[in-house]
């Protein structure tokens, strides 16, 4: 790849192309176990797990896996928040060649079945009070093994302390049965001495889903390179951090592609300390905060306006601080202004998608702050903005168009889905659906997505799945679902109804609903009953329209 636009903007130290270690992250692992044996790994409310101690179980529970019958290639579904079985469930599966499945537990009974049938896992891990769930729909999955997690096993202290960290409703009971085993029972049978790792560089190493293009929740096979790849391109944009020096705030969730790579993955290459968040939230956030002093405290937007509206959280110490980090939605200007007046640490946004494994551009380290980008590509990535109208002209500084984005971070393809990777692949480039520019300094900013795609309070939210769930409703001729713009969760969703004739529906009704079908941040927060939704002349709802008169755009035509 030759000099590009951006190389100008890298931070000093940081090199536009790199040689890769051919390490995977599960070696990564066993690498910072031996270096960094008595330095933390994680840290659950107070309870810190050593590099040493998290690769021992991570040994002990994937000697449990194999035992189950679990070997490579096998899928495993982990269903997990940030608690510490997640990390060790995730790399206990890379060791044995296995491919791990990233599960939201926030996820409805449908939502659940469609994500595990089609990734084909044989074994899920997950909360306690998931396991009735789990046990109820089995049969719709393939899963023949359920490994349950008790969210207070790793504390140092009764579990009557750990709310509000998580919801009391999260703690519940269960004992071993048939096809329901204890995760630290089922553990601690086990050597926790080195065993022969498994993960193999150009294998499958994770699936993490997404919506994609067309909603269609498609599985993104991640390989071990693309994993360790990605890492070393983020620790490569940092050339003044050292291993095991830093402390990470865990907000992110891990069975998300950002907490996935950028906490999880990130950390345990560079052998720091993970502060594992749970339930995020700002006031957990200033708590955890002044226990543990992290030196980056990642989150999305919503988490800093939340902080920023707490004056405990202005008024404190944070000079720990060196750096925040952000993605997921965009961040606004004067909330990276007011952070930055906080302590002086700057504030990195991260652009890239579940395909891209997903670190695509970040603000450059200690360089110019562009609020309204999203910083640059990293090393070896390259990325061009293609015409809209065939995707085959690149388009020059300052126009816009897709973002196609080409680099080792790029995933192998959809599961069982030739065709739709088809789509997105094309020549190595991956066509993100997501409309961008660059400027003068190769900073890229996002336009548009052509997805359609809702970002509400850091989730992705795809308005064709709820448009499903409201055409399934006996009393719903028609739906159509947009962002709208909100002051917290940065959007938020609004459904626009047909409603058939002669059918009663109010408000309450339709959201009632699609609470008891979606999961909660799906879940239309108001509803707008029309007449008729706009089409175009061959009967596709435009849903662009809908956005355009919700924000008083609309451009009236003969």
């Amino acid at each position: 790849m030759e000099e590009k636009l951006w190389h100008k903007t890298y931070a000093k130290g940081v090199k536009p192309f790199l040689e890769y270690d051919r390490s995977t992250v599960s070696n990564a692992l066993s690498r910072a176990s031996e270096k960094f044996p008595k330095h933390y790994a994680l840290n659950y409310m107070g309870s810190r797990i050593t590099y040493a101690r998290l690769n021992g179980y991570v040994n002990q529970f994937s000697r449990a896996l194999e035992d189950m019958g679990i070997g490579p290639g096998d899928k495993v579904a982990v269903c997990l928040p940030n608690i510490p079985q997640a990390v060790i469930a995730n790399y206990a599966v890379f060791r044995i060649g296995a491919v791990a499945v990233q599960v939201n537990p926030l996820y409805t009974e449908r939502e659940m079945i469609y994500q595990l049938d089609d990734s084909d896992a044989k074994a899920i891990i997950t909360l306690t009070l998931l396991v009735p769930r789990m046990e109820k729909i089995q049969a719709d999955t393939k899963i023949e093994k359920i490994i349950a997690c008790h969210i207070h096993s790793f504390l140092p202290f009764p579990k009557k302390q750990l709310f509000p960290y998580v919801k009391k409703d999260m703690v519940r009971k269960v004992q071993p049965s048939g096809n329901v085993s204890i995760f630290k029972d089922v553990m601690k049978q086990y050597s926790a001495a080195e065993k022969k790792d498994k993960s193999a560089w150009n294998d499958i190493g994770a699936l993490l889903y997404t919506g994609g293009t067309t909603g269609v929740s498609k599985g993104v096979m991640l390989t071990h390179a693309n994993l360790s790849s990605n890492v070393q391109q983020f620790v490569a944009w940092f050339p003044d951090l050292r291993p095991g020096e830093e402390r990470l705030m865990g907000n992110f969730p891990f069975f998300h592609s950002a907490g996935f790579t950028a906490i999880q993955n990130f950390c345990i290459w560079m052998a720091y300390e993970v502060i594992l968040v749970p339930r995020p939230d700002p006031k957990i956030n200033i708590e955890l905060t002044r226990k543990y002093k992290p030196t980056f405290l990642p989150g999305v937007p919503t988490i800093f306006v939340g902080l920023l509206a707490e004056p405990e959280f202005r008024e404190m110490d944070l000079s720990s601080i060196k750096g925040f980090f952000s993605g997921a939605a965009p961040l606004a200007a004067d909330t990276i202004r007011d952070l930055k007046q906080l302590n002086g640490a700057d504030m990195c946004e991260v652009y890239g998608l579940t395909e891209n494994a997903p670190i695509a551009t970040v603000t450059p380290w200690g360089g110019k702050i562009k609020p309204g980008t999203v910083g640059c590509p990293v090393p070896d990535t390259d990325i061009k903005i293609m015409d809209l109208e065939t995707g085959q002209k690149e388009m020059p500084m300052g126009e816009e168009g897709e973002i196609a984005i080409k680099g080792p971070q790029v995933m192998k393809g959809y599961y069982k889905r030739p065709k739709e990777t088809q789509n997105v692949l094309k020549d190595g480039w991956f066509y993100s659906g997501d409309v961008g520019r660059f400027d003068e300094d190769g900073y890229l900013t996002i336009v548009d997505r052509i997805k359609d795609m809702i970002i509400a309070g850091g989730f992705n939210v795809y308005p064709i799945e709820i448009d499903n769930v409201l055409f399934e409703h006996p009393d719903i001729l028609e739906g159509c679902t947009i962002g709208i713009p909100d002051g917290y969760r940065g959007e938020t969703v609004k459904a626009y109804v047909v409603p058939k004739k002669g059918a009663t529906l109010t408000e309450a009704d339709v959201i009632a609903y699609c609470r008891e079908r979606l999961s909660a941040y799906k879940v239309p927060r108001s509803v707008a009953f029309v007449e008729e939704l706009p089409k175009s002349t061959v009967g596709k709802i435009l849903r662009r329209k809908l956005r355009d008169m919700e924000t008083g755009t609309e451009t009236k035509t003969n």
